[in-house]
């Protein structure tokens, strides 16, 4: 496909734009912004820099992608965003480049769908194959891990991680991590079960996901401490990988996990 860029589209001189990229009526790019190969830009976006998109991305109208932060310690410095490829950015959508204190850059992964009205805040950083429903809203310095999904109105704390494959109800307000695989749900939010029918859509066994259930019952159950807990989920690991996050959500967490 020939790239084709609206007569009334701003974009500046010093913005490099890939083959194939599509970049529709009354957008700006502003200036060192990268738009990769096979990117489709609608009407009215506003693409400020320094941002570096990759390829087959598609972000709809209205969406402010790259702008800087309103957090009061960001002075003007010279920070980042870097999108992956194949990514859905739609309607509406804020997403706000780093800050000099924290990393100095924002970083959504891959293949992502980001729905209307969602905001990523500064330095916060996305993974692969995750979904924020319309107005899920993330403060700066959030982590949120491969194949986790959001709900609509979701709000996350700063500096909260949300782990691989897990799940927040409509609305949930998020202060401290969530663990790989848990659902939760509530305002302050709660956990409620394992994302059970997720993990079935993304081919995990019957096994795996018994064993998965295993350790959350360890985890929020059984009245164990974080150490007891994590030496129980050590011994369940010995039967399979997929305890490994678990673990993982327990030693790396630096706000405790949501209970």
């Amino acid at each position: 496909m020939q790239t084709r860029i609206h007569p009334t589209a701003i974009v500046d001189s010093s913005a490099k734009i890939g083959e194939g990229v599509q970049i529709g009526p009354y957008s700006v790019v502003g200036a060192d912004v990268e738009i990769g190969d096979g990117c489709e830009i609608a009407s009215h976006v506003v693409l400020s820099g320094p941002t570096r998109l990759g390829k087959n991305n598609r972000i709809y109208q209205f969406a402010t992608v790259g702008q800087d932060t309103p957090d009061k310690k960001y002075q003007g410095e010279p920070t980042t965003l870097i999108v992956g490829d194949n990514n859905v950015i739609r309607e509406g959508v804020t997403i706000h480049r780093g800050t000099v204190q924290d990393r100095g850059e924002t970083i959504i992964g891959n293949d992502n769908l980001l729905m209307a009205y969602a905001h990523i805040g500064h330095d916060s950083v996305i993974g692969n194959h995750t979904i924020l429903v319309n107005n899920v809203a993330l403060a700066g310095h959030v982590l949120v891990k491969d194949w986790a999904i959001l709900s609509g109105f979701s709000m996350v704390h700063q500096y909260c991680t949300i782990g691989e494959h897990a799940f927040t109800g409509m609305g949930a307000g998020i202060g401290k991590d969530v663990p790989a695989y848990v659902m939760v749900a509530g305002n302050p939010a709660e956990a409620k079960t394992i994302n059970a029918e997720g993990l079935r859509r993304r081919g995990f066994t019957r096994e795996e996901i018994s064993l998965i259930n295993k350790a959350y019952k360890i985890v929020y159950r059984r009245g164990l401490t974080t150490d007891e807990a994590l030496e129980s989920l050590k011994v369940l690991r010995e039967e399979s990988h997929v305890v490994q996050p678990w673990i993982d959500s327990l030693t790396t967490s630096t706000r405790g996990i949501v209970r």
